[in-house]
């Protein structure tokens, strides 16, 4: 489990393209001690620390573990920069969150919000107290000792990445000083009160079917049928990533089957998604990229 990593500052626009390009450039530009990374990068030294996290826990780079703590891009990584390195489109920012919202290991807070904590409106208090208790459950010691204040930055942390600030802090904002997150664009937080959010459905056609595809598929585990029901509910499912009820997710498989790439059957008591071709992860977003003019022209 980790918590507060990000320095308390969460996804700013350009900060992952800042640095996926510039370790594609110098691989060790995060601990480089000739040159300081604070201007190669163009921030301050907690930021860099705080890009340096944001990078890896949304699966766009990958860090060794030896001496030399360089970074690479991962295979979506590389993908990503290629077509959308400026993240510009959707169903970029849709992969970006899915493997924010799984990583159970170095983005715990994500983690739980999105696959445990089941409040549809909350406050700090209710989240905080839910995530103490399910740290509480885990019986390890490296569990213990989490103190009130990282989860409370964390808490805040989250409610920066989804929640634009022009409806946080309307009277704050200006055209000049935008740093919203670009993940707030997904729409899965809202406000209820100055002091209570709730979690928001997006809409079911803003998720390309080949990303709603790259999920799936990588939760499937390699299997031919899949039920509907764990779609929905199970840990990392797509349900739970993107928070979909049932009849948006209904939205999001139809439109995978349309592509000919799955069926959706509901006879003779069977809730299940059959798959007519076993594709991976990668292979899905490489179709994605391939497609996202056709598709986007598809739905106007």
């Amino acid at each position: 489990m980790k918590f507060r990593a990000h320095e308390t500052f969460f996804i700013r626009k350009g900060w992952l393209s800042k640095g996926m390009k510039n370790v594609i450039n110098k691989p060790n530009v995060f601990v480089d001690k000739l040159n300081n990374p604070m201007d190669a990068l163009g921030i301050g030294a907690n930021m860099v620390k705080s890009l340096r996290y944001w990078l890896q826990v949304t699966g766009l780079t990958v860090e060794g573990k030896g001496k030399v703590r360089e970074q690479h891009l991962t295979d979506l990584g590389a993908c990503i920069y290629e077509h959308d390195r400026y993240l510009e489109e959707l169903g970029t920012l849709y992969l970006v969150q899915y493997k924010l919202a799984t990583n159970q290991e170095n983005a715990t807070a994500w983690y739980y919000f999105f696959n445990h904590f089941n409040m549809t409106e909350f406050s700090k208090e209710d989240f905080i107290l839910q995530l103490q208790k399910y740290i509480a459950e885990k019986d390890d010691a490296d569990n213990k000792g989490h103190a009130v204040r990282s989860l409370e930055d964390d808490f805040n942390c989250i409610i920066n990445t989804y929640l634009p600030r022009y409806k946080s802090n309307p009277l704050k904002v200006s055209a000049e000083n935008n740093i919203d997150c670009p993940l707030g664009e997904l729409g899965l937080v809202d406000l209820v009160t100055r002091k209570s959010y709730r979690k928001a459905m997006p809409g079911s056609k803003t998720i390309n079917p080949w990303i709603a595809l790259a999920v799936i598929s990588e939760q499937s585990k390699g299997r031919k049928e899949v039920a509907l029901n764990s779609l929905l509910v199970d840990e990392c499912s797509i349900g739970k990533v993107f928070n979909l009820d049932s009849l948006g997710l209904l939205d999001v498989l139809r439109a995978i089957e349309k592509l000919g790439e799955i069926k959706v059957i509901r006879t003779a008591g069977l809730d299940v998604v059959q798959f007519h071709n076993q594709r991976n992860f990668m292979e899905c977003v490489e179709r994605y990229y391939a497609n996202i003019n056709d598709w986007a022209g598809s739905e106007d």
